[in-house]
């Protein structure tokens, strides 16, 4: 079997993602998820009948690790399980991940899985779980998504972890102590920029510099990239320590930014 994959070099990468719902690959505004099931409350940018594991394929011609499949609520397992079938170890996973079926995704060819609400629970991060799944996973093939926001009533404050399709918010700030603590635990962190997720809108530039400047290990940010521009402006902001995945922008998801010049431009920065 092969070893999960890791970043060993500084250079920014760009990573990959394939989002599903309701078994689909879609790319969605991500502060419009919520547990109802009425899709019209659901801003969807793209949704096609293109299966995951066409993506998966794709990525893996292009040789670029380290993307992410995210399930968004129930009735993905089967198209998850496509897309790392097509890219055994060349994709993680997240999305309902718990002590109960980690091992089962790990064991299913996902390099890396993915986990937040598991850990983060009516608003706390409860160590005794993180401690069971570093147990169950091993360190280097458990990622934490931190995905966060900033509360409404302080649109200048801190960002906060959230949860539960990101409506939740948690009281654990996402700040240089708590990132230093929670590195010791897992080997990358995932994270959303929730409020800019799916929109196209450009980053979240000072939680990007945060980012750079505080995570003692590799990082993937998401959120508002729409352009080559701003995977440099990732690039510069985090100290190019910081990766960044594209969604919605991408040709492939129905956008305007080339993935083949995304692709040659990261080839170029590795």
């Amino acid at each position: 079997r092969l070893q999960p994959t890791h970043k060993t070099l500084t250079e920014m990468k760009f990573r990959p993602c394939i989002d599903l719902h309701n078994g689909q690959v879609k790319q969605i505004v991500g502060s419009t998820l919520n547990d109802e099931k009425e899709s019209d409350k659901l801003n969807t940018n793209f949704e096609t009948d293109r299966p995951s594991q066409d993506y998966a394929s794709m990525y893996q011609k292009d040789k670029l690790l380290g993307g992410h499949v995210i399930m968004l609520g129930p009735g993905n397992t089967e198209a998850a399980k496509a897309a790392l079938n097509a890219y055994p170890n060349g994709l993680q996973v997240g999305g309902g991940i718990n002590d109960t079926n980690a091992k089962e995704w790990l064991e299913a060819g996902a390099s890396h899985v993915i986990v937040t609400s598991h850990v983060f629970t009516n608003g706390q991060i409860h160590m005794e779980r993180l401690n069971k799944l570093v147990e169950i996973c091993g360190k280097d093939r458990l990622i934490l998504d931190l995905s966060c926001r900033r509360k409404p009533d302080a649109p200048e404050g801190d960002y906060y972890v959230v949860t539960n399709r990101w409506q939740t918010f948690t009281d654990y700030k996402v700040n240089a102590e708590n990132l230093k603590e929670l590195a010791t635990y897992c080997d990358e962190f995932l994270v959303h920029g929730v409020d800019v997720e799916g929109m196209q809108c450009g980053i979240l530039e000072d939680l990007v510099v945060l980012l750079g400047q505080h995570s003692p290990i590799p990082v993937t940010y998401a959120g508002g990239v729409r352009s080559i521009e701003d995977l440099e402006l990732v690039k510069g902001l985090g100290n190019d320590k910081v990766d960044a995945t594209v969604g919605s922008a991408l040709d492939c998801f129905g956008g305007e930014l080339k993935y083949d010049d995304v692709v040659a431009w990261h080839n170029k920065q590795n």
